[in-house]
């Protein structure tokens, strides 16, 4: 009979796994019943200070502050554990050194088989730095609130002291829900708060007023109105007659339906009935300057979305930002910029205003009385309007700009009627005041004048259509092109499989080739569609163009024939650009394809020019997407039939050719045009017809070196050993490669998210590289994937595939540095020889501990059925099994894997304990009634299961490790 007491027997029981010495962020220890320290791991000595000698053997309580130990703390909490079953508490503790540390505590009675108490477990953890996060978040949240309140506060006071009328429509009847002092003084201090605008103000019915405010409602579409009489009736009955500029602004929510509309304006009726004489001669001459000058009602921007309709800081500040007019003010007698809305920066021309005085942020309005008014006004207490006045700003090193303002400069008082600075509001009129002035000066040449300007944008507009249809043309392309991408993957990965399954058979390997030369020339329908998409990856690098044509005169000679003549003309000191020269010449080629088949067919001649060009100014102006700068101009002319206007038109949409039927795919000019505009440069067609077709290419100057990095494109097709982890959401996609890589000898594992892979790399699993799809579903992004994959792993190597880039690994159409990327579709042997070369440059490797030590693979190949509701140890432990050589299936649901066992067969089954309406014994039960041959395994985290045991089951303890799994598949 054993001597040892059971305590001793239960401490060696559990010493046994290093699984506990180890971990070192949590404090792992028993207790004897009495509360004597009996084990110590390594978490405890980090957390507690003290070494194993020291504290074993000493009473628990010394890890309390004396005023917990005074209270009885300590012993109350054994009392709980036993009592309760469990104690779980948080509090201050004491380390070795005297210093405190916020602890999370949890200690659980341990018992032996015949029910005797032999001590306790404690588990503690400090989570001082989580209490520290959540007081100090706390505080954060407290200060920002306080600061929105009194920006709240703030901005009520500019909108109630706002020198035009302001006030808020809300829903369809126009109900008045906000009003500043201009609009009630208008109103004639009536109340109308609440009611919709047909009842407080009855006398506006017949002057068109409701049925605008209707229309807005209805459209969504802003309306501007410009000296709009308007009669109110005042306090004594009698009927007061004005002019107002008014604007209605619809108001949205996030769905985009109209809430309710805000109304901005002024009294101009002085201003209207100063002008009204030139106003009635020239009526309609006015109405063509407003409809094509009229830049107040083209540049009005819709007010910010409101989510709701309430006094609130957001709903304020949308309404400062987004008013059409001018906007700022300015704090105490220096007149210091303390707001300024989006109008007011466009017209200073996007200065560093806030915090500086008006004379410091703009020094060339000195002299010109601004600052004069300003000081006047904040002295004065009294307002100051100003209509159509000259201001001279300087845009940029000696360029001086007039403009004419109106405007108004409103002082800000406070509770004791005191200036604390001013409200300025205004338009920018320049052009409504240019316009003006032409009209009294040259008014016989004003309706010519109006005629070109039509002319012009009707020109600028067709531009802009055509730029938008071959956008979202591209767009289309691009989308397409991904699908196929990765359609041709799945059907050339198989027929490689195929082909290797069929070696040796001549004629099944005959038609397997036949469709891999298909599925080739639709990886190169798919690439020039990305190219005209803008969406391939570049590789671009500072080349010279001139050594590029130079080294493909002969392949331009074979590829065009003997009837074409070729000449080459290359100007001195030609510059250097950086393109992808491989992508470079595969434009120049079929560039020079295409010259070939517009001549006749005794042949023509074909010239390629190269030379230095700089854009200008004017010729940006009339190129919007341009930017002006020194070029790399190529040129690739032809004489042969040339276009007319309508194919010119045309002539870079894709699919569009004018070739017979089966002689091209229309794509050559529109792979072109993407590649030129994704390397941001500049591209233009001249054609006549009889004369040929000229098309110029524009790259930006580069004034780096030339380099060259040469791209290994071939080599021997070898495997490997090592362990790649596949992350694709593509199933048919992934398991193509994943069977791809089996069949090269690697370990593979597979993940379908981002999400997933993470568990397997947190695991602790060896992977040496890492192949993971661009696009992915979820909230992490595959560069977020890759960056944590090399924290976890230093060592692995990250390939990239996709067959659609997108921002995550390219930049203004360019690889990001240090990433390597496989397209879609990609073959068998590109496959092999890129994962080999990444795995080749890894440098050597130390010997791995015993927890990151290859995982050896069970003997034989049996088939597995493994139950969790956990969806990431589901796919962890699944990837596992794979790598251990077994067939596996995984379900987190106990109904469907019964299901499973009743349609096949299986060799064992591991099953949580735990699980969703059902527990892991009972499934273990039904599922040895469905197949009494099957081994049974419960997974577990409360140790040894008596009722699995009942039913012959291993008891499989959590957390395991591979070799966990290893001695209980060959158990």
């Amino acid at each position: 009979m054993s001597t040892e007491s059971p305590l001793l027997s239960s401490l060696e029981a559990n010493l046994t796994s290093t699984l506990v010495a180890k971990i070192r962020d949590f404090a792992i220890f028993m207790l004897s019943p009495d509360g004597r320290v009996a084990t110590w791991n390594a978490g405890a000595q980090r957390a507690k200070g003290y070494a194993a000698d020291e504290i074993i053997g000493q009473h628990f309580e010394c890890f309390y502050t004396e005023e917990d130990r005074a209270a009885g703390v300590p012993r109350q909490a054994l009392a709980t554990a036993q009592s309760a079953g469990v104690f779980e508490a948080t509090g201050w503790r004491v380390r070795k050194d005297g210093s405190r540390f916020w602890a999370h505590v949890v200690i659980d009675p341990l018992y032996d088989d015949d029910g005797t108490l032999i001590g306790f477990g404690k588990v503690t953890r400090d989570v001082t730095k989580a209490r520290d996060a959540r007081e100090r978040e706390a505080r954060a949240q407290a200060a920002l609130l306080q600061a929105r309140t009194e920006q709240s506060q703030h901005l009520l006071r500019l909108f109630e002291q706002a020198p035009g009328f302001v006030c808020y429509f809300n829903g369809p009847e126009h109900v008045y829900e906000l009003q500043n002092d201009a609009h009630h003084r208008l109103a004639g201090y009536r109340d109308i708060i609440g009611k919709p605008v047909r009842e407080a103000l009855p006398e506006l019915a017949g002057q068109g007023f409701f049925e605008l405010l209707d229309e807005v409602y209805a459209s969504g579409k802003p309306y501007v109105g410009r000296a709009v009489p308007l009669t109110l009736r005042s306090a004594d009955g009698k009927d007061v007659g004005s002019f107002i500029d008014f604007v209605y602004q619809p108001i949205f929510d996030e769905n985009g339906k109209v809430l309710g509309i805000v109304s901005q304006g002024s009294d101009v009726t002085e201003q209207v009935n100063n002008t009204r004489f030139l106003a009635e001669k020239q009526a309609e001459l006015e109405r063509t300057i407003v409809e094509r000058t009229g830049a107040l009602e083209e540049t009005r921007k819709a007010l910010a979305l409101a989510n709701e309709l309430q006094l609130s800081n957001t709903f304020f500040h949308s309404l400062f930002e987004q008013a059409p007019g001018f906007i700022c003010v300015l704090k105490g007698p220096e007149h210091v910029f303390e707001l300024a809305n989006n109008a007011y920066r466009n017209l200073t021309g996007n200065r560093d205003l806030i915090g500086k005085t008006v004379r410091e942020a703009l020094p060339d309005v000195d002299g010109q009385g601004f600052f004069e008014l300003l000081d006047k006004v904040f002295q004065n207490g009294t307002p100051v309007v100003g209509q159509s006045v000259q201001l001279e700003l300087q845009e940029g090193p000696g360029r001086i700009v007039t403009r004419f303002i109106d405007f108004i400069y409103q002082p800000i008082l406070n509770a004791q009627g005191e200036s604390v600075g001013i409200f300025v509001q205004g338009s920018d009129v320049t052009k409504q005041k240019l316009a003006q002035d032409e009209v009294q000066k040259y008014q016989k040449e004003l309706e010519s004048l109006v005629e070109a300007r039509t002319t012009e944008l009707q020109t600028t507009q067709a531009a802009l259509q055509h730029s938008q249809k071959l956008e979202a043309i591209g767009k289309l392309t691009g989308g397409v092109a991904h699908d196929f991408n990765n359609i041709l993957q799945v059907i050339g990965g198989n027929l490689q499989l195929l082909r290797d399954l069929s070696a040796g058979a001549s004629l099944p390997a005959k038609h397997i080739d036949t469709a891999l030369r298909a599925v080739e020339r639709g990886a190169k329908l798919a690439s020039q569609l990305l190219a005209f998409a803008r969406r391939q990856p570049l590789q671009p690098v500072v080349i010279n163009p001139a050594r590029i044509v130079q080294q493909m005169d002969e392949l331009l000679r074979r590829a065009l024939g003997e009837t074409t003549a070729v000449e080459t003309i290359r100007s001195g000191g030609l510059w250097n650009t950086c393109v992808d020269p491989y992508q470079l010449e595969n434009v120049i080629l079929n560039l020079a394809i295409n010259a070939r088949d517009a001549m006749p067919p005794s042949g023509g001649k074909l010239t390629i020019e190269l030379g230095n060009a700089m854009l200008d100014d004017e010729y940006a102006a009339t190129h919007h997407e341009i930017t002006p700068g020194q070029y790399v101009m190529i040129a690739v002319s032809d004489n042969g039939y040339g276009m007319s206007k309508e194919v010119l038109e045309r002539a870079c949409e894709p699919f569009f050719t004018t070739k017979p039927e089966g002689h091209g795919t229309g794509l050559g000019l529109s792979m072109a045009y993407g590649f030129v505009k994704q390397t941001g440069g500049h591209f233009k067609i001249y054609s006549e017809v009889g004369h040929g077709t000229t098309i110029k290419m524009y790259f930006p100057r580069s004034y780096k070196a030339e380099v060259s990095e040469p791209i290994v494109k071939g080599g021997p097709v070898t495997g490997g050993n090592e362990t790649i982890l596949v992350v694709e959401d593509d199933l048919a996609v992934q398991a193509t490669v994943v069977e791809m890589l089996r069949s090269l000898g690697y370990k593979v594992m597979k993940a379908d998210n981002a999400a997933s892979a993470l568990v397997i790399l947190n695991s602790g699993m060896p992977v040496d590289l890492l192949f993971t799809d661009v696009v992915m579903p979820g909230e992490v992004r595959s560069p977020e994937l890759a960056r944590q994959a090399r924290q976890l792993h230093p060592n692995i190597e990250v390939l990239f595939t996709s067959g659609y880039t997108q921002n995550a690994i390219v930049h203004d159409g360019k690889l990001d540095a240090g990433v390597q990327l496989l397209s879609k579709p990609y073959g068998k042997d590109q496959l092999a020889r890129k994962v080999r070369q990444l795995l080749s440059k890894q440098p050597a490797q130390p010997a791995r501990t015993a927890d990151a030590a290859p995982i050896e693979t069970v003997a034989g190949t049996r088939r597995v059925l493994f139950v969790e509701d956990d969806p990431d140890l589901l796919a962890t432990t699944c990837s596992l099994l794979e790598l251990l050589n077994q067939r596996v299936d995984g379900t987190a649901d106990p109904a469907e894997a019964l299901a499973l066992l009743q349609r096949s067969h299986y060799d064992v089954l591991i099953t949580d304990y735990e699980l969703p309406g059902m527990s892991g014994a009972e499934l273990a039960r039904r599922a040895k009634a469905i197949r009494p041959g099957l081994q049974l395994v419960v997974a577990t985290g409360y140790g040894h299961v008596e009722e699995a045991a009942a039913l012959g089951a291993l008891s499989l303890p959590k957390p395991f490790s591979p070799a966990d799994l290893k001695r209980i598949l060959e158990a």
